[in-house]
């Protein structure tokens, strides 16, 4: 046969733009990423960061064996949303007019997200949304959370959506039912993929040499930016009141670098013998750390997910959730961030272990791990046939 008419007759590589900037968006996309990768005859992807995270972001790049191939590093010192909207925008630009991406696939509700999703509706490339359908019904909490996820499903052509609650959320707000799949969560897909890696060799947290494992844990993450001020003080001296009413049990914060978070920590809980602050860690290490945690206490988006993977309760110190599902399973509790509110129901597990093995042993609603195989799937039938 003819080498030109054999190669017309191929099937044409879909490019794929994954999209992304801080660490939870890459944990997320890195399953996705992967199994793309592995059909090479169908897909060519591209992997563009902005570095919105950027210590943490390159952790999970490391975890995951990711390389970039375009790094818009668009972190700067002192920076607002304005400037990191305008940069990733602008940096976006250069990128699409290269690469010319049939699908940019995007996660999560991050500025990254929502800007890369603009910059496709801008170039008409079409968006796949993974993750798509959270809904806090209040635009300010979490904020800019919120607005960026809902913008971003108006951009988006495609919605990979957790759960059935999530799918009825975007139902509700007219979009068409053909254009919206349930995967289950992505991150159930990294988690077993990475238990799967450390379940044969030790994990060390060189960050805590002399910690008697022996005894119960209580992992802390605390970040979110509408908490930041008296709300964040607030969960501060809730932590440093539980260290004190249970000296024998291992209080671990791996704290985040935003300032922030930095300032209030550093004034409130230093030199509380058995309340740990750690830098954060790599992935890999936290997925170890959190299954040998008793009680996970979080304003995470992500370990609300994780934690019912792992069988461990975990406490949700934010007023909303968008994700009420682990709250309809039992195997998460909104507490708010009320110092009070959090030491009562951080003591209500500690001290009831009735309360504590039901909502270990709820069952998780966020997938079985097969959600990256199943994004992979409609985006190689839907190109097919568009």
């Amino acid at each position: 046969m003819d080498p030109i008419q054999q190669s017309l007759e191929l099937p044409a590589l879909r490019k794929i733009l994954a999209v992304f900037g801080t660490r939870p968006e890459a944990i997320k996309l890195a399953p996705v990423i992967k199994v793309l990768e592995e059909e090479r005859d169908v897909f060519r992807t591209k992997i563009c960061v902005s570095g919105q995270h950027r210590e943490m972001l390159d952790q999970v790049l490391n975890v995951f064996s990711i390389r970039p191939d375009y790094d818009l590093d668009v972190m700067k010192p002192n920076q607002d949303l304005f400037d990191l909207t305008a940069r990733v925008l602008l940096g976006l630009r250069d990128v699409l007019a290269q690469e010319k991406p049939d699908w940019i696939l995007v996660q999560g509700d991050t500025t990254t997200a929502v800007i890369a999703s603009l910059a496709g509706f801008y170039c008409g490339i079409k968006v796949g949304h993974v993750e798509a359908g959270l809904r806090s019904h209040n635009k300010n909490l979490p904020f800019p959370e919120e607005v960026n996820r809902r913008i971003t499903d108006v951009l988006a052509d495609l919605y990979f959506v957790p759960t059935e609650l999530s799918k009825n959320n975007l139902l509700k707000e007219g979009f068409s039912d053909g254009r919206i799949i349930v995967t289950g969560n992505t991150v159930i897909d990294a988690l077993v993929w990475l238990r799967q890696r450390i379940a044969h060799q030790a994990v060390e947290i060189n960050a805590l040499p002399n910690l008697d494992w022996s005894k119960q844990i209580i992992l802390v993450t605390g970040h979110r930016r509408e908490s930041f001020g008296q709300d964040f003080k607030s969960i501060c001296h809730a932590l440093l009141a539980i260290a004190k009413l249970y000296p024998d049990v291992n209080i671990i914060y791996p704290v985040h670098l935003n300032p922030n978070v930095q300032a209030p920590v550093k004034k409130l809980l230093i030199n509380v013998p058995n309340l740990h602050l750690i830098t954060p860690l790599d992935y890999e290490k936290f997925v170890w750390l959190m299954s040998k945690a008793y009680i996970i206490l979080t304003d995470s988006g992500g370990i609300q997910e994780e934690a019912p993977a792992l069988n461990k309760p975990v406490l949700i110190m934010r007023r909303v959730t968008e994700r009420p599902e682990g709250i309809a399973a039992g195997t998460a509790k909104l507490i708010g961030v009320e110092m009070e509110a959090i030491v009562d129901n951080v003591r209500f597990l500690l001290e009831d272990s009735r309360e504590y093995m039901r909502m270990a042993k709820a069952k998780n609603p966020y997938g079985d791990g097969t959600a990256a195989i199943k994004i992979v799937e409609v985006l190689r039938n839907y190109s097919s046939h568009t």
